[in-house]
């Protein structure tokens, strides 16, 4: 059989992938915090003809001859680079204007009181700061998984004062102090103490409003940085998590260790950009077009072979 054949298959197979691709990030045009893909491409096996040999004192040297077979793809890779501002006037709403994710997961279990800074690795990582506050105190995602940060010394809130400390070193899941006097952020099982006009600025720092008009501040979201953030895994629901060849993931506050500040009061939007994906889409369908059609010369170069019998 003609090689031809089979380059114009892998062709169809690496283009295929290639629309599949662009076809996710125009579906995610609009997902808030999207990254898009971009699909490469490499070469596929050589078979030698003839080898290359030296020259000797009577011929020259030869060069190899070689025929390939087709393409194949080389990576899938994400383009981090930071979406544009969607206001929503929510203010518990935040996007990272920079490099880095915030942490979400399940609840500690009873017994464990934090986690390091650099043992976060387990964690959901996602770029969408689309948080609420439930019924049990928790500063939550959409997903109902808690936001880890960090929380005051001693689990102390701080009443507007620019001496309050955070505990650094150690991310817990936010959650509103309890209705005690004074108040403490803990994880006990207590009433809340009821606060208004909860929001988060630009250095992470949550805080809210009693009846009283006394303004708490009672943590700060984390933002981990990522050694290698091309190396994560996407797992659905706007989530990465963190595989092999990804390094280290450390937690700081936002605008320390290389991670970006917030901007709070809106989302993130998708960094997809629709010119781009159309051209793509254009030159991929021709690529493909022209791959299907090498297929139905080398069928038609074969059917000539095949009718030289008579």
């Amino acid at each position: 059989m003609l090689r031809s054949m089979f380059s114009g298959v892998s062709g169809l197979r690496t283009h295929q992938n290639k629309m599949d691709v662009i076809g996710n990030n125009i579906a995610n045009v609009n997902t808030v915090g999207f990254k898009s893909g971009r699909v490469t491409f490499k070469d596929s096996i050589y078979q030698n003809i003839y080898s290359s040999s030296d020259g000797n004192d009577i011929y020259g040297g030869s060069n190899p001859s070689q025929v390939g077979y087709g393409s194949q793809v080389s990576a899938v890779s994400i383009n981090f680079g930071t979406g544009s501002y969607e206001p929503t006037g929510f203010g518990t709403d935040c996007m990272i204007n920079g490099s880095g994710f915030f942490l979400v997961g399940p609840k500690l279990e009873d017994g464990n009181t934090g986690m390091n800074v650099d043992a976060v690795s387990g964690l959901n990582l996602t770029r969408v700061g689309e948080f609420t506050i439930d019924g049990d105190g928790y500063l939550v995602d959409a997903n109902k998984n808690v936001v880890y940060g960090f929380w005051g010394q001693n689990g102390e809130v701080g009443e507007g004062t620019a001496d309050w400390k955070v505990e650094p070193g150690i991310v817990r899941p936010i959650r509103l102090p309890n209705n005690q006097t004074p108040p403490v952020v803990d994880d006990e099982d207590t009433e809340r103490l009821n606060l208004t006009g909860i929001s988060i600025d630009a250095n992470g720092v949550i805080s809210g409003q009693t009846s009283d008009g006394t303004t708490y501040k009672f943590g700060v979201v984390a933002v981990a940085n990522v050694t290698n953030p091309n190396a994560l895994e996407n797992s659905g629901n706007s989530y990465y998590k963190a595989v092999s060849n990804t390094g280290t993931v450390q937690a700081f506050q936002p605008g320390e260790g290389a991670t970006g500040i917030l901007q709070t009061g809106c989302l993130e939007m998708s960094n997809v950009d629709l010119a781009t994906e159309f051209s793509n889409m254009i030159t991929t369908q021709r690529g493909f077009q022209a791959c299907s059609k090498m297929i139905t010369v080398s069928d038609e170069m074969l059917q000539e072979l095949v009718n030289l019998k008579r």
